[in-house]
C-alpha cells in the first residue's frame, strides 16, 4: 500500500479518499464473496462441472413485461399495465370522473 501524508493533503482530497474508503468498506463482503465465486467455479470447471450444477442453483424465468391497458388521457407516453399499485394520473382522472374504459388502449 502507497505510503502519504494524510497532513499535506487538500479538504477536497481527504474528503475524496474519505468517500473511497466508505466505498470500499461497503462492497468488502461482495468482493470476497465474487472471489470465493470465481475460485470455486474454476475449480468445479476442472472437474467437469459447472458450480450451479453442483449447488443446485436454479435459474428463475423472468416474466416478460405487460402489455399496457391504459394510457394517459393528455399524455400518451404515460401507460399502465393493470398490474400493480394504479399509477397517480389514473387515480387522478378517476376523481375526474373518467371510467378505465376511457383510458383504455384500443
Amino acid at each position: 500500500m502507497a505510503e502519504f501524508n494524510i497532513e499535506t493533503l487538500s479538504l477536497k482530497e481527504l474528503k475524496s479518499l474519505q468517500k473511497d474508503l466508505a466505498k470500499a468498506i461497503f462492497t468488502f463482503e461482495d468482493r470476497q464473496k465474487s472471489d470465493a465465486r470465481s475460485k470455486l467455479e474454476v475449480i468445479a470447471k476442472e472437474m467437469g462441472y459447472s458450480l450451479a450444477e453442483l449447488v443446485g442453483t436454479e435459474v428463475k424465468p423472468t416474466r416478460a413485461p405487460a402489455a399496457a391497458k391504459y394510457r394517459h388521457p393528455e399524455n400518451a407516453a404515460l401507460t399502465w399495465s393493470g398490474r400493480g399499485r394504479k399509477p397517480l394520473w389514473f387515480v387522478a382522472s378517476l376523481d375526474a370522473g373518467k371510467s378505465p374504459e376511457d383510458m383504455a388502449v384500443n
